[in-house]
């Protein structure tokens, strides 16, 4: 009897160790899609502002546990997304320049092309390492900069697209680079349009 009582003594922190544990995980598992839930929704209603909402979540909604609910980190996101898509672009360009039998036009558009994204890819990088140095102190200036870059990265962009303007550029390549230019173009604009809301929103703050 006095065995099938301590036994019974035992059993019982063993049961109160696994409720906790159970408690703490069922806890954890609820907070969890709350949280992330509140992540998607902030960069929807973010992405509403910009000129191609659809493709900014699309784009960044990926990365709602990364960015949460942080301005920055959706500003740096957007960034460090069409500097990705950007040199994939680039390198694309690059292979199809490489190409033998281009007719002379779309050769030279494909060269002016690879410079200017080139520009653009510099441009995002630059704007990528100044938002990671940015401060109280610095903000104003610092965003100021950022903004020139990024504007200037679209640019650059548009000026590629505009190198296979007109009927004598049509053709399988002119259709491909397009394709690609059109989708960064789109991605700096809304990166850009966060920017601007970025600066914007915190420059207001005291």
């Amino acid at each position: 009897m006095e065995g099938s009582s301590l036994r019974h003594w035992k059993v019982i922190p063993i049961l109160l160790i696994t409720l906790q544990f159970t408690t703490n995980m069922v806890l954890s598992l609820a907070d969890a899609p709350f949280d992330n839930q509140r992540s998607i929704e902030y960069i929807k209603s973010s992405c509403s502002s910009t000129t191609y909402p659809r493709l900014c979540y699309r784009s960044l909604s990926i990365y709602a546990n990364k960015i949460n609910t942080s301005p920055r980190l959706l500003v740096d996101t957007a960034l460090n997304v069409t500097l990705k898509a950007s040199k994939s672009t680039s390198r694309l360009m690059v292979k199809i320049s490489r190409i033998h039998g281009l007719r002379p036009r779309v050769a030279a558009a494909m060269a002016d092309c690879i410079e200017v994204i080139g520009d653009s890819v510099d441009e995002l990088q630059q704007s990528i390492e100044e938002l990671g140095h940015i401060s109280r102190s610095n903000f104003t200036l610092t965003m100021s900069d950022i903004q020139t870059w990024v504007s200037a990265a679209l640019t650059d962009e548009d000026t590629c697209m505009d190198g296979f303007a007109g009927k004598s550029m049509n053709g399988n390549v002119k259709t491909m680079v397009r394709k690609r230019i059109v989708k960064i173009a789109h991605l700096t604009s809304n990166a850009l349009a966060l920017v601007n809301n970025y600066a914007s929103t915190q420059s207001k703050l005291p």
